[in-house]
């Protein structure tokens, strides 16, 4: 059935895909109120940015003499807001569709999608890890979503899927190699190494092969016997991933094996993936190129990346930090449904269906 002949019949259900319009409306005045300008960005662009993990949307521009340019769908915002910060804008956010090929048949996923990104100019990447905790509080305060106990006072609880969420700051915060420990039982200094990482997985009971790169090492072990764990009774903040895994994301200071970059989760929910930026042009040319090697070497679309950004770099991006928050999750959030496709008036499914 498809989803207006779902409203059509039972008409209650308006109110849970309205959550949509009441959330967009709270993410715009929560960042007005900070003084952040508002970019639209476009969806039709010719290089997406290098990221191995990613499959793109591919097309075909004609002009009026019917002449080819190979053209994709944005996968994110980032690239055009990252060259209007070398012009000058200052803080600055996005809230604008998305496409990424492949993201089916999940209940988390859906190939076109709306993203928030939000950068702040001058300031290190935990302060945004402030700004996500002030963020999700300001939209349960403005859907009035914030609950009462028995004796009258309000909370700063969410209740989400029967689970009551404690919102209030400060989240947990624990690194990667906290998270594996605790709930793995690897010490992440020996994983590190692909060879032990392959031992270890094996040991575990994981398919290895020997084209099996490190970071499907990681995510097997991530997916399977990390994330559900993540943000049970209050927000947890992952933070210190590896640099391989942060194509953007500068590397730490004191120990470059590890990018400044967290994820924040609610319930087990991925929400958002903040880096504290790369502004290095030379280093992000290598990442680049690496990435797209990568990309090649699986057989996905392959592309070249965009070389206009690469000089913006040269020209001098001021120090940032910027995160990627996915509005449709925030919605499921909200709106307490499990599924992706209950927070969207026309999911991918009723094209396949």
């Amino acid at each position: 059935m498809k989803t207006w002949q779902k409203l059509k019949k039972n008409p209650s259900l308006w109110q849970q895909y309205f959550v949509r319009e009441r959330v967009l409306r709270a993410i715009r005045l929560f960042f007005e109120g900070q003084g952040f300008h508002e970019v639209e960005t476009p969806l039709l662009i010719r290089h997406p940015a290098a990221e191995s993990y990613l499959e793109v949307f591919e097309t075909t521009l004609l002009d009026r003499n019917r002449n080819k340019t190979p053209l994709y769908l944005s996968t994110s915002p980032e690239v055009p807001l990252k060259k209007l910060l070398v012009a000058g804008i200052g803080n600055c956010f996005s809230v604008t569709k998305s496409f990424r090929n492949m993201e089916t048949q999940s209940l988390t996923h859906n190939p076109e999608f709306t993203i928030l990104e939000w950068y702040r100019v001058g300031v290190p990447y935990t302060e945004v890890m402030k700004d996500c905790e002030d963020l999700l509080l300001f939209i349960n305060t403005y859907l009035l979503r914030s609950l009462e106990t028995s004796d009258g006072r309000t909370t700063k609880d969410l209740l989400y899927q029967n689970a009551h969420v404690n919102l209030s700051k400060p989240w947990e915060r624990l690194t990667v190699a906290e998270a594996f420990l605790k709930w793995a039982k690897i010490n992440f200094d020996d994983f590190l190494n692909i060879d032990q990482a392959k031992k270890i997985a094996s040991e575990k009971g994981y398919t290895i092969e020997d084209h099996t790169t490190w970071e499907e090492l990681f995510n097997q072990i991530f997916l399977n016997e990390i994330e559900s764990h993540l943000g049970r009774g209050r927000p947890t903040i992952l933070y210190e991933f590896p640099s391989t895994m942060g194509a953007l994301a500068r590397k730490k200071d004191s120990d470059p094996r590890f990018a400044e970059r967290f994820e924040f989760y609610v319930e087990g929910l991925e929400l958002g993936d903040c880096y504290g930026e790369l502004t290095d042009w030379k280093e992000q040319e290598a990442r680049f190129e690496e990435e797209l090697r990568v990309i090649k070497n699986a057989g996905r679309t392959t592309y070249d990346y965009d070389h206009n950004f690469i000089e913006a770099l040269k020209v001098g991006m001021p120090a940032t930090s910027g995160i990627a928050v996915g509005v449709d999750r925030l919605i499921m959030l909200f709106s307490n449904t499990k599924k992706i496709q209950d927070t969207l008036f026309f999911p991918i499914e009723e094209l396949l269906s």
